[in-house]
């Protein structure tokens, strides 16, 4: 059931379109027996409501960090920050319609409280130009772990949700592959360090905020999975071999070389490469 997802047009250059609303979801349709059996999307989607709940302390981040520059910080505030927001409102309102007895609110806010100690301006990339890269491939992560979970499950509602976060992450990441450029025209870096910065920041997707989520999500799964033997290190490790296994090569590999902007003929000898680095730096 694999999605062929398209990249080469730019974002503006596509007539607009209403984005989807949470009101569109049938939550009340969800297929619970064909899901709530499934202790990997039990962690993968509850973590992923912590995050990206989570969003605001980050959007203020980035937006301060880009405060000499108007356009992006007004897209950061209007636009990406309020669909991060609806991904976890609606992610929250799924794992809630499936698994009720989970103490969500009590599980996010001690996610929270050690999440937002992580969340500082310090911790951006005090080149911009490089921020916009580290900020492409956590879109590009994002992407494909959305991308990933959806063809884990046959559940209509799921997959639908899934598929608009997956999307809206695509666009997350035109939106910062065009501020890139054009930071890019008025004060270009070196290729060398745009590659440096992608690698560095791929590494760290290993030992992302999902750590943390998932950590507070086993803590608090009551009765949950409570016959199941695995322990956190356990479910941490799944919960990696899943999403490195299942891992969209091609289409994480053709968002990773974007910000490169290398000719298309050495972008196309560079794929096979950047594949094999790419699935080894997120191998388990």
């Amino acid at each position: 059931m694999s999605t062929q997802i398209p990249l080469g047009t730019d974002q503006n250059e596509q007539p607009e379109r209403g984005h989807w609303q949470i009101d569109d979801l049938d939550f009340d349709a969800i297929e619970r027996s064909a899901i709530e059996d499934n202790e990997d999307l039990f962690y993968l989607l509850m973590s992923a409501s912590f995050i990206e709940t989570g969003s605001e302390t980050y959007a203020a981040n980035l937006a301060e960090h880009y405060s000499e520059y108007p356009e992006i910080t007004a897209w950061l505030r209007d636009r990406w920050e309020s669909e991060e927001l609806q991904h976890g409102t609606a992610l929250r309102r799924y794992v809630e319609a499936v698994w009720p007895e989970f103490p969500w609110q009590k599980a996010y806010d001690s996610f929270f409280d050690e999440y937002s100690k992580l969340c500082t301006v310090e911790e951006l990339h005090p080149d911009r130009h490089l921020e916009m890269v580290a900020r492409c491939v956590v879109e590009t992560g994002t992407t494909a772990y959305y991308h990933t979970l959806r063809e884990q499950s046959d559940e209509p509602v799921l997959r639908e949700l899934l598929g608009n976060i997956r999307n809206d992450e695509v666009g997350h990441f035109k939106h910062f592959l065009k501020y890139f450029k054009q930071l890019q025209e008025n004060a270009p870096v070196a290729r060398t360090r745009i590659a440096g910065a992608l690698y560095a920041r791929l590494k760290e997707l290993r030992e992302s905020d999902s750590d943390v989520a998932l950590r507070h999500v086993y803590a608090h799964r009551g009765n949950y999975f409570a016959q199941s033997q695995h322990s956190f290190a356990d479910i941490a490790q799944r919960a990696y071999e899943l999403i490195s296994s299942q891992l969209p090569a091609d289409l994480a590999v053709r968002m990773l070389l974007k910000p490169l902007l290398l000719p298309a003929r050495l972008e196309g000898y560079l794929h096979a490469p950047i594949a094999r680095l790419a699935t080894r730096v997120m191998a388990p």
